[in-house]
């Protein structure tokens, strides 16, 4: 981990991870699209996901998994999707559907779940049960109808988990040709209306190509953190948090905003003490070394740093947090005191853990119920108060010189003489 002073900080600090739509990723989107199931097959025997005949999950499949899976793990599956599905259920409870009257006129929303998404579940280095929780639960207490999740070299206990959270389709692929196939459809893979879930640079290219074609919750980059730590937080604690981002995948960053270079040094040396012996340390070791600890000269600054770069989680591990909590205003999820470690997010708290990355917390919150409703308007015009709405509407249209608006509100008033 380096170790920086502020001023020593550049614009390359702030940089974005381009994700251009890379030659080889057009091309499996495009042979998906024209060939299907034969090129999803192909691609997913090239890319060593398997060699297979049918991609869904059948439901001896499904019950052969549940019977695999640990009633522990089946308990703390159950202890996540239940917090999850809480705080999805009070953000859904949160918008309301409302009728108001305007000039006479009536004018609403309603609350509309899309009819079906895919959730897209990282098999990669891990498998990622939490992801199914966390794309699939907020879809479910939507009221998504159809709900597709995609994990490429699926384990049991992703099944368990995507099988439990509601999902209604679950299948065995991956990779490009899973995002092109819920996109495109092919002749066994019904396309969805939209995408969502994590997933590596791949993936987030190829749901960058198909988007039009059908909707995605954001485009993310590698996974990071940044912890705002003062003299009252924990080493050993802030050095485990840093680690536990690292380990995710050799791209992953984690970056400690502090006020001393002493502090600085001391989480250093505890994180190579965990790293001696962490499992994960082939891949943890390389991302740490690529992270950084910056040395800003007061508070202030480390919310500037903050709000400018916008991290993925966000740690405040500082005295008298909740007089300055508000003043972060970029962040994908915030953890404020010692004990809200990240992986909490990560696993049962039951916020969600699907979250922006690359500067994207700067226009857009992390996953959540709302991205699997929408919010559509409506409205009555009476008889009562159309003369006032028809004049000025076919006021603007004709500034506009757009003679048939202006003829459509114009008519409506002539037919009735007022």
């Amino acid at each position: 981990m380096k170790i920086l002073s502020e001023n020593q900080i550049d614009e390359s600090f702030y940089s974005k991870i381009a994700f251009e739509t890379m030659f080889s990723v057009s091309q499996i989107i495009e042979a998906v699209k024209n060939n299907g199931d034969k090129a999803v097959r192909e691609f997913t025997a090239k890319f060593g996901d398997g060699e297979f005949e049918t991609f869904k999950l059948t439901d001896e499949e499904i019950e052969a998994a549940l019977k695999n899976v640990d009633e522990k793990t089946i308990e703390t599956l159950n202890f996540a999707i239940k917090n999850v599905k809480e705080f999805a259920q009070a953000q859904l409870n949160s918008i309301k559907e409302f009728e108001i009257n305007v000039n006479g006129n009536i004018l609403g929303q309603k609350i509309i779940p899309i009819e079906s998404v895919g959730c897209y579940i990282p098999g990669g280095n891990y498998p990622l049960p939490s992801s199914a929780i966390m794309t699939i639960v907020p879809a479910k207490t939507a009221g998504v109808k159809r709900i597709a999740a995609m994990s490429p070299k699926i384990k049991p206990v992703t099944i368990a988990a995507a099988h439990l959270s509601g999902a209604d389709e679950i299948y065995k692929i991956g990779g490009v040709q899973a995002i092109a196939a819920l996109a495109y459809g092919t002749e066994t893979i019904q396309k969805v209306n939209k995408i969502t879930g994590p997933g590596n640079k791949f993936v987030t290219s190829a749901k960058k190509h198909v988007y039009g074609e059908c909707g995605i919750d954001f485009l993310a980059g590698p996974s990071e953190v940044m912890i705002i730590a003062d003299e009252s937080a924990e080493v050993d604690f802030v050095a485990a948090d840093m680690l536990a981002q690292c380990e995710h995948d050799k791209d992953a960053r984690a970056f400690l905003i502090c006020f001393s270079e002493d502090f600085a040094r001391k989480v250093d040396k505890k994180a190579q003490e965990y790293l001696s012996t962490l499992p994960t340390k082939e891949i943890a070791s390389i991302s740490y070394e690529k992270s950084a600890a910056v040395v800003v000269k007061n508070i202030d600054s480390a919310i500037n740093l903050a709000n400018k770069k916008a991290p993925e989680h966000l740690e405040l591990c500082i005295k008298n947090v909740e007089e300055i909590k508000n003043k972060f205003i970029n962040y994908g999820s915030m953890f404020i005191g010692n004990y809200s470690a990240e992986v909490f997010g990560d696993y049962v708290s039951g916020t969600n853990h699907t979250l922006p990355t690359n500067q994207v917390a700067k226009y857009s919150g992390g996953l959540s119920v709302f991205n699997y409703i929408k919010v559509q308007t409506y409205q009555t015009i009476k008889e009562n108060s159309l003369k006032q709405t028809a004049d000025y509407a076919a006021f603007l249209a004709e500034k506009e010189g757009l003679y048939a608006h202006k003829l459509a509100a114009d008519v409506r008033k002539d037919k009735h003489n007022v």
